[in-house]
């Protein structure tokens, strides 16, 4: 496959059972580009093997005084050298596709298994894991492949050159073919050792990295109670564990290379000892111990590939281990067809919250974690014990309309819930390409912007527009869109969320980022957009509550109370702390009638 080819049609079913599994079934989905790079590579390796000859036989021509032997070593050299430059030329371009092509091949079934999952991937797998294979763990894997080829090139090399020694020169032959098998097998009682080390290395590197993206997505808490020092300080000692972690991985791979840089040394010391004595004796010519000498100097080459691979190995064995366990996470079979999507009431058995359908319901949760759970409940996703493997009992489904969400196919559930979550994600992008999405095609762009109080961030992307065309639609927006403020980014998401339409949109915070006067202009435009859909707002504001048609209260996630937004608040002491952020129940009272006023 050539690079201009990619990304892969289809990556395949990956071999996830075990690390070593999933590496002989990556390298097997390359088969042909690792035989064409084990090709070149034995034409650039044999050419090199090949070079002592000539050489051998310039040096028996000058001492022969023979001319013509000697233009012919000449244009043997010459030949050699073009044939080394060739295969090495391709060699590389080889080896370094069949690293790009395996990586790009990875990521595909991580972007796939990613999008399989959606928010439940970080549920079952640690958020550092996820940075750790889908960067570090990628490369290393990516070493292997591409190496794996220039080491069966060197290997095939190195046991030709053996065997054309021991039936060139019995004498020094036989002294080579036991000496480079001791050579390459000297390393091996060494490698667990090594191999542990660098286990211990990548832990730590993990930890450190975990421990690093827990501090950056909590960094607005931790100023806020003053611990950035606290963690500043663990991972200072974290990176320290992982410093002295790769200086002790350092040090056995050191005396790794010095072995293979001593033993064959002594080899070729031994060689041209015996070498020098044969040809002193007159048993063994001159230029053919030049031969010999450059044969076993060449031998040097493949040993340092032999190092290479099993360093590369060490380092990939567990990267492919992290990456086959992301990759074995997976959700229940769906091979159903896809349905009619249901329509009808959306009934949630855990907190015994009912939306009746075509409505306006808000739902105010005292824990902010259980309203985030709830949402993942009414999207059809499953409950935390389940993602965790659990022997507890089966969750309850969220029920649409009669039918259970885990009944349906699961595009058809998507299709008919769309859950908008408190953190939405921008891609980056021009502005009609985030709102250009899947959709019913009833509401458009411009009504979803017009609802969701989108004027001023058109204005502003209009101003910013790369091709002064002034047209908000073709700007760019960075990515996540860093360079919007937050509320532009909560009201662009709701439009793009307005725009699919959904049977059912459950809003988490919605406008938790905008200012008073929006955040009402902005539930006026939902209840006015969304008017015949069931949609379901979690919130605590009163604006939003004020606009809402039934209001469910949820304690310790139940749902203990529903009425209007205006009955509770004179009905249920408890709700009324929760929206006017009040604990004494007089000054809660005369909050409530002066958001009554200015609702």
């Amino acid at each position: 496959m050539h690079i201009r080819d990619l990304p892969h049609p289809d990556p395949g079913v990956p071999d996830v059972r075990t690390g070593g599994a999933f590496l002989r079934w990556l390298c097997g989905q390359q088969l042909g580009g690792q035989l064409k790079a084990l090709a070149w590579g034995l034409v650039n390796v044999g050419g090199i093997a090949a070079s002592p000859l000539p050489v051998g036989l310039a040096v028996q021509a000058v001492v022969d005084r023979d001319a013509g032997r000697l233009i012919m070593a000449g244009g043997l050299v010459l030949a050699l050298g073009a044939l080394i430059a060739l295969g090495g030329m391709m060699l590389h371009r080889a080896a370094v596709t069949n690293w790009i092509t395996a990586v790009a091949r990875m990521q595909q079934l991580l972007a796939r298994k990613t999008t399989e999952l959606g928010s439940a991937m970080t549920r079952r797998v640690a958020a550092g894991e996820i940075v750790a294979v889908s960067t570090g763990d990628l490369e290393k894997i990516g070493w292997f492949v591409e190496a794996l080829s220039r080491f069966a090139a060197s290997a095939v090399a190195a046991a030709g050159v053996s065997v054309a020694l021991v039936l060139y020169r019995p004498e020094l032959g036989v002294l080579v073919a036991v000496g480079v098998p001791v050579m390459a097998l000297a390393v091996l009682p060494l490698l667990p050792r090594a191999t542990r080390r660098a286990d211990a290395q990548r832990e730590k590197a993990g930890q450190a990295t975990e421990l690093a993206s827990d501090t950056v997505a909590g960094l607005r808490v931790l100023r806020g109670i003053g611990g950035e020092e606290l963690f500043l300080g663990r991972y200072r000692s974290a990176s320290q564990d992982v410093r002295e972690a790769a200086v002790r991985s350092a040090r056995m791979w050191s005396l790794i290379s010095a072995v293979q840089v001593l033993l064959p040394g002594l080899l070729l010391i031994a060689v041209v000892w015996y070498g020098t004595r044969l040809a002193l004796d007159g048993t063994l010519a001159v230029g053919d111990l030049v031969t010999v000498y450059g044969a076993v100097t060449f031998l040097l080459f493949p040993l340092r590939h032999f190092e290479e691979i099993a360093q590369a190995y060490s380092f990939a064995r567990p990267s492919a281990k992290r990456t086959a366990r992301v990759l074995a996470q997976s959700r229940p079979a769906d091979d159903r067809a896809p349905g009619r999507t249901p329509t009808g009431d959306l009934h949630d058995p855990v907190s015994g919250l009912t939306a009746p359908a075509g409505r306006l319901t808000a739902v105010v949760c005292g824990d902010p974690d259980s309203a985030g759970r709830l949402a993942e409940r009414l999207g059809g996703h499953p409950p935390q014990h389940e993602d965790d493997g659990g022997d507890g009992p089966g969750p309850m489904s969220t029920v649409l309309g009669g039918t259970p969400l885990d009944d349906l196919p699961r595009d058809t559930a998507r299709a008919a819930v769309l859950v908008q979550d408190k953190d939405p994600m921008l891609l980056s992008g021009t502005l009609g390409e985030l709102l250009d999405v899947p959709a019913s095609g009833r509401v458009d762009a411009t009504a979803a912007l017009a609802a969701a109080q989108c004027g001023d961030v058109l204005t502003a992307l209009a101003q910013a527009s790369a091709d002064d065309s002034g047209d908000p639609m073709r700007t760019h927006i960075t990515e996540r869109g860093r360079s919007l403020s937050g509320g532009q980014r909560q009201r662009l998401a709701l439009a793009r969320s307005l725009v699919t339409d959904p049977e059912v949109l459950v809003l988490d915070e919605p406008t938790s980022a905008v200012d008073a006067h929006t955040e009402a202009r902005i539930a006026d435009g939902l209840r006015e957009l969304r008017t015949g859909r069931t949609t379901v707002v979690l919130t605590s504001s009163p604006l939003l509550l004020d606009r809402a048609e039934r209001v469910v209260l949820l304690q310790e996630g139940k749902a203990v109370a529903e009425a209007t937004h205006r009955e509770l608040l004179h009905t249920h002491p408890a709700y009324r702390a929760i929206v006017t952020r009040a604990t004494d129940p007089e000054p809660a009272m005369s909050a409530g009638h002066r958001t009554e006023e200015t609702a």
